[in-house]
């Protein structure tokens, strides 16, 4: 009996502990796997800055190339898809946090006019839906809805963005207007350079802090380098310090001067802005056109009409 009882609790600690770390897990994890737009998040209360400069650029110092694909007008209160392309070649390999190859994932923020904003799930049409795959979408803030961050999510499948969007009606929402609103979008492939606290990637270059010899060079157990610079003005010792990841390009015995790169450019990914326009067309002013150009083709078709009848009258008038 004491034994059953004693393996009922231990079936009870280890359920309960599983549960535990269930939990943690889906706490934590997704912050630190699929959270990298959070760094611009918790860092700037705008994603574009007033010179137009989308702050991903700060970590991310490469420039490419990015897309954006939208309507050119679109009605109030309609669902459209908005197309973000981030070109590469998927065949390369960047350096992981590890030091060690692996694919480039990609992120993108969608910076949309006031009014506009995500989708609701039940109004986004079922072959939309089969383009946007299982992306996750969310708002960069609560009260920022008009715009959406992604990623990272693998490049290799999600070279290409669907964002379902809707946009404002002006008959329930009176800050929105029938006007031509612009969208700016920015996409990154790949690690960045720079962290937001200021500090270097292993996705970089590493220069040498000082001018000088170089003594030696230590291969650290995890990897990495510990590079040994006999200063040249006062012959004490500097250590350099670099991750695994860069490969070094300088040797033992070699002068080396400040800033100068100790190893190479790691670095093949990067960063890209681009910008677009969409018209929020009134309804009315599309009837008007309708019946407008309906109203010419009537009065052609009564022009034409007249002039057959008009001949018809001269050619009896000239036989009789």
């Amino acid at each position: 009996m004491q034994n059953r009882k004693l393996n009922n609790l231990i079936i009870k600690w280890v359920t309960g502990s599983i549960s535990l770390m269930s939990f943690i897990n889906i706490l934590i994890w997704p912050s630190v796997s699929e959270a990298y737009p959070i760094f611009a998040q918790q860092g700037y209360e705008n994603p574009r800055e007033a010179t137009g400069r989308i702050v991903c650029a700060n970590c991310h110092l490469a420039k490419k190339s990015v897309d954006i694909e939208v309507p050119q007008s679109v009605l109030p209160n309609t669902v459209f898809e908005a197309v973000v392309k981030i070109p590469y070649d998927l065949q390369i390999k960047q350096v992981l946090a590890n030091g060690k190859k692996g694919p480039l994932n990609v992120g993108a923020v969608l910076i949309l006019p006031e009014g506009f904003e995500l989708a609701p799930a039940d109004r986004i049409p079922p072959e939309m839906r089969e383009k946007m795959g299982n992306l996750f979408f969310q708002p960069y803030r609560n009260d920022k809805k008009n715009i959406l961050v992604i990623g990272p999510v693998p490049g290799k499948k999600y070279s290409e963005i669907v964002f379902p969007i809707v946009s404002p009606d002006p008959a329930t929402n009176k800050e929105a207007y029938f006007l031509k609103y612009p969208i700016y979008v920015g996409g990154n492939r790949g690690r960045g350079q720079i962290y937001p606290d200021g500090s270097k990637s292993n996705n970089t270059v590493y220069n040498a802090s000082t001018t000088g010899k170089i003594n030696k060079i230590l291969r650290k157990d995890k990897g990495g380098y510990e590079i040994v610079i006999s200063d040249i003005s006062d012959g004490h010792e500097v250590v350099d310090i670099i991750p695994p990841g860069p490969e070094l390009i300088i040797s033992e015995g070699e002068s080396v001067k400040i800033d100068q790169p100790l190893t190479n450019n790691p670095n093949v990914g990067g960063f890209g802005q681009g910008d677009a326009e969409i018209v929020l067309q009134d309804p009315l002013r599309i009837q008007g056109l309708l019946v407008f150009f309906g109203s010419v083709i009537l009065a052609q078709i009564f022009l034409v009409l007249k002039k057959k009848q008009f001949e018809k009258v001269q050619l009896a008038e000239m036989n009789f």
